[in-house]
């Protein structure tokens, strides 16, 4: 395998940058289905996401691959693993997010959801206006304490669907679990974007 020599190579910001257009993709696809009026046009949906998601794994494994076969790198490895896999962990719970969806003929969507997703898309947005910022590692601390208040905001919503969800008299216990999977995947999609915040936070502060 050869090697790259030189020393600002730029290709890992594309990368990241490439990533990240996918989370704002998985995104627009999160708020289509929210909108779907049919369950066949639900898993037309769910399954656009699906291929968003196999771009975003084909996109961090190549930045993987590109850290394997190159000599000097922006900045550590590992972090760099590290972000390429926390970008790829925001897809895949948008994408199982949208699944349940389908999978579970989920035609009445529990309150809240609908605030989760517009969180969510607000945090794909930030993120994938950051990635270029990594070049020079400036003015990169109003992106991540905007995402931090964001999932403050999205663990605050997902505590009252719960609560909703488990108060409601006479609920189904079916569509409760089902609702209560759905809205799991989205907290856990939230939690996702703060974490690439926070890698992104860890490596500005490494390289200052």
């Amino acid at each position: 395998m050869g090697f790259s020599l030189t020393p600002k190579d730029t290709g890992f910001y594309d990368l990241f940058s490439q990533s990240a257009k996918h989370l704002v993709e998985g995104a627009a696809e999160l708020t289509a289905i929210l909108g779907a009026t049919s369950q066949e046009e639900r898993e037309l949906i769910a399954k656009r996401l699906s291929e968003v998601e196999t771009s975003a794994d084909e996109a961090t494994h190549e930045l993987l691959r590109k850290v394997n076969s190159s000599f000097i790198t922006p900045f550590d490895r590992e972090d760099i693993h590290g972000l390429a896999s926390a970008l790829d962990d925001c897809v895949d719970h948008m994408e199982a997010a949208a699944d349940l969806v389908a999978l579970y003929r989920i035609d009445d969507l529990p309150q809240g959801v609908t605030k989760q997703v517009e969180i969510l898309s607000r945090m794909a947005d930030l993120t994938v206006e950051a990635m270029p910022r990594l070049r020079s590692m400036k003015d990169l601390s109003e992106y991540w304490i905007e995402i931090n208040r964001l999932e403050n905001s999205a663990d605050k919503a997902y505590r009252r669907m719960l609560a909703e969800l488990f108060n409601a008299e006479g609920a189904d216990p079916i569509s409760v679990m089902k609702h209560k999977e759905l809205i799991d995947e989205l907290e856990a999609a939230a939690d996702a974007f703060e974490t690439v915040a926070h890698k992104v936070e860890g490596i500005a502060v490494k390289e200052s």
